[in-house]
């Protein structure tokens, strides 16, 4: 069971994963009852998460089986609960790109979101658009969300410029990449094209870059102010643990002044 579910993960495309994911998410928690792990999203504690990830980057005891969260959803939903206004604002005009299941329902249902959602192919998504060129004026969003997006696109930098114009003076940003932190600069090769040897360096077949810890210069770069947030500052060992969030993780918040 264990090979197969691990085999689909990697092979079935992506919107046909998101579609399989419904009905997976109502066994699955039934199968892992018990009170070791919890999910800051659903609130649910489990006696373990699922495993993911490429044959490189697998990673066991990360993945919510009720609504699929891994380490980064559970980070960036503790950051916007206890550190930002994401919840209290009275109003917020919200472009998340490449919306999370976990979050896409929540945000949508939240009355002080003026939320809209864009993706190349994603079913879930209100727009489908190219990053590269975003079909959105300038200055309109107070937040904007774009999370393991630019390991995948063409030219990482254009795209973090489309999001920087799109929003407004003053609005903040969250765009969460894969990130080695034993490597100081991120890794482009243009020769890396097969998708065995995009896994090897990338950590996945479909990622054409793995940044370093240089990612928050990239955003500087786009023109975004970054702050770091530090769970280390704000939770105790426990329960990060608990949570089962990425230990060397930093969440960098995004600003445009």
């Amino acid at each position: 069971m264990k090979k197969i579910y691990k085999f689909l993960l990697n092979k079935l495309p992506r919107p046909l994963l998101i579609r399989l994911s419904y009905p997976f998410k109502l066994i699955a928690p039934l199968l892992y009852k018990g009170n070791n792990v919890e999910c800051s999203v659903c609130e649910k504690s489990f006696s373990k998460f699922l495993s993911y990830g490429s044959d490189i980057a697998h990673r066991d005891n990360v993945l919510c089986p009720y609504d699929l969260t891994l380490e980064r959803h559970r980070l960036m939903w503790l950051y916007l609960k206890d550190s930002s206004n994401f919840f209290t604002a009275e109003k917020l005009n919200v472009l998340h790109i490449a919306p999370e299941q976990c979050f896409h329902k929540r945000f949508k249902a939240q009355k002080n979101l003026d939320y809209l959602t864009g993706d190349l192919v994603s079913p879930i998504a209100d727009m489908h658009f190219d990053l590269h060129n975003i079909p959105l004026e300038n200055d309109r969003f107070d937040v904007v969300f774009c999370n393991h997006v630019m390991e995948h696109v063409d030219d990482a930098l254009q795209c973090m410029r489309e999001l920087y114009r799109v929003m407004k003076p003053g609005g903040w940003g969250i765009m969460q990449v894969p990130q080695d932190f034993k490597r100081e600069e991120t890794l482009e090769d243009k020769s890396i094209v097969t998708p065995s040897d995009r896994e090897k360096y990338y950590w996945q077949k479909d990622h054409v870059r793995l940044f370093g810890l240089d990612y928050p210069k990239w955003l500087e770069k786009a023109g975004f102010t970054v702050t770091e947030f530090k769970k280390e500052s704000k939770y105790d060992e426990k329960k990060i643990e608990r949570f089962r969030l990425q230990k060397e993780e930093i969440l960098y918040i995004v600003h445009k002044n």
